[in-house]
């Protein structure tokens, strides 16, 4: 069992030609299930910022329009992501097994990245290449 976990959110999109990202937020879980109860927070901050609930009244009215229906619905796949048990029990397998997971989504101009990963699994990738390197 893997015991701690670096969780990443990162948004990605194109400027000057190039690809680029901009972090949203890492955070290193002490425990499984704070490393899901991150990435489900993330997505819910994510989805909630995509798209606002129009009785908010932190946004004036008239502000937050709909959008055509063939535009990528990243908020509805980031909620249901959060919701759905099978998916966060597959995602807890995945992590426990020292795997990455990785969340990514994406509309017209931006890709949407959670990550996590095993502390104890990015170590050892990092000390493998040192063990197969020949002594000169």
């Amino acid at each position: 069992m893997h015991d701690e976990f670096l969780c990443h959110v990162t948004a990605y999109g194109v400027c000057g030609g190039q690809r680029i990202g901009v972090p949203l937020g890492t955070y290193r879980a002490p425990t499984l299930a704070l490393a899901l109860w991150w990435m489900r927070d993330r997505a819910s901050w994510i989805a909630e910022r995509l798209d606002p609930q129009p009785g908010n009244p932190l946004f004036p009215p008239n502000s937050i329009a709909p959008v055509a229906d063939t535009v990528p619905d990243v908020p509805g796949v980031l909620r249901a992501w959060c919701g759905d048990t099978d998916r966060q029990e597959e995602a807890a397998d995945e992590l426990a097994a020292g795997r990455l997971v990785r969340i990514a989504i994406s509309d017209e101009t931006t890709e949407y990245e959670l990550l996590a990963e095993s502390v104890d699994a990015v170590r050892m990738q990092r000390f493998v290449p040192a063990l197969s390197t020949p002594a000169a």
